[in-house]
């Protein structure tokens, strides 16, 4: 099978990196605008293939990321559904989905974002290990083709990640809480921190670990903020709003306050970061699907949407090839049991090995 990638900093060296050294049969042909990262891919056993061109790259190509900044993805997929194969499935691996998503209803593509990469950049950083067990999530349109899904989905679990499916505009609303805000907060720590020119020759943990994504890639995050503008702006100012309330409980002198508001911080994150582990039996769903552009992804949203992550999926159509189903593994007998409900709710049957 031939991958294309196309943007060979860190993310999309460590997907050439990943495809070639963890999944069986996968060659690499790669492009990218800058000479130098075409030559160190190439150099540093990224890619088989240095291309000259996008569409030398998609020449027989199965699937094919786009890894370029989120402000020129929509021109970039553009182009590459122009030339890409009829069976090439295209995503990316932007930080922001509804604007690329609503560029196209072509079903070919499912957007993409993997939750992984490091304060490097560049070619030189990239590694096949980068996103082993890093979330990926996948942002399918209505019309994705389900085919297609499955063959990316598989090729992503296949580098150690865990893929899973949601809507673009929760995606980018849930992003702006959990990685755009906090890298507007570091930013605004160290401003005010080094207010007035003061130098501080001691600065404790707390500070650094709070901080260590301040400033980062200006050439990458500018972009984050302004496709993400109104989904940050609103979190900025429930922010700004809970500070303004903590300054108040401050001012009062209330102790006992003060206490519960943090007690209740410690909570927070033990559950925030527990919800993410994974466990439990697994459970196998044989659902019965009419065969159409955007089944699977209204099926892989529906459960994604319900807090319920696929662990493994494979597609198997009708000899008369108009119905067909899907197998779902899911683990737990609780996340399996909602996976049942959600399923139903779509009116599709649900069948489960006994």
């Amino acid at each position: 099978m031939r991958v294309a990638v196309l943007g060979l900093g860190l993310i999309g060296g460590s997907v050439a990196l990943a495809a070639r050294d963890r999944a069986d049969g996968v060659t690499v042909a790669g492009f990218d605008p800058d000479p130098a990262a075409l030559a160190g891919a190439l150099a540093g056993g990224a890619v088989d293939e240095a291309c000259d061109s996008p569409a030398a790259a998609l020449e027989g190509a199965a699937i094919c990321f786009l890894c370029a900044p989120v402000t020129v993805l929509p021109a970039l997929l553009a182009e590459t559904l122009a030339a890409a194969p009829a069976d090439c499935v295209v995503t990316d691996v932007g930080s922001t989905k509804l604007g690329i998503v609503r560029a196209t209803d072509d079903e070919r593509f499912v957007g993409g974002h993997p939750i992984a990469g490091s304060e490097a950049a560049g070619i030189e950083h990239a590694r096949a290990d980068l996103f082993e067990g890093a979330p990926w999530y996948l942002t399918p349109g209505t019309r994705s083709s389900g085919v297609l899904y499955e063959r990316l989905y598989r090729l992503i679990s296949d580098f150690g990640a865990r893929p899973s499916a949601i809507d673009a505009e929760t995606h980018d609303r849930m992003l702006a809480k959990v990685s755009h805000l906090p890298h507007v907060v570091a930013n605004i720590l160290v401003a005010q921190a080094g207010e007035g020119g003061d130098t501080l020759p001691r600065v404790g943990p707390s500070f650094r670990d709070a901080t260590r994504v301040a400033g980062a890639n200006s050439g990458i995050w500018t972009g984050i903020y302004t496709t993400n503008a109104e989904a940050i702006a609103d979190e900025v100012e429930a922010a700004a709003a809970r500070l303004s309330d903590f300054a108040g409980l401050l001012r009062a002198g209330d102790a006992a306050a003060i206490e519960s508001w943090n007690e209740s911080a410690r909570e927070d994150r033990r559950r925030l970061l527990e919800a993410d582990l994974e466990g439990g039996v697994l459970h196998e769903l044989h659902v019965s699907v009419p065969n159409q552009p955007g089944i699977v992804a209204q099926v892989a949203l529906a459960l994604g949407k319900g807090g319920v992550n696929i662990v493994d999926m494979a597609l198997a159509p009708a000899p008369d090839n108009r119905s067909g189903s899907i197998t779902l593994w899911i683990a737990g007998d609780d996340p399996a049991a909602k996976a049942r409900e959600l399923i139903g709710q779509l009116g599709f049957p649900v069948l489960e090995p006994s």
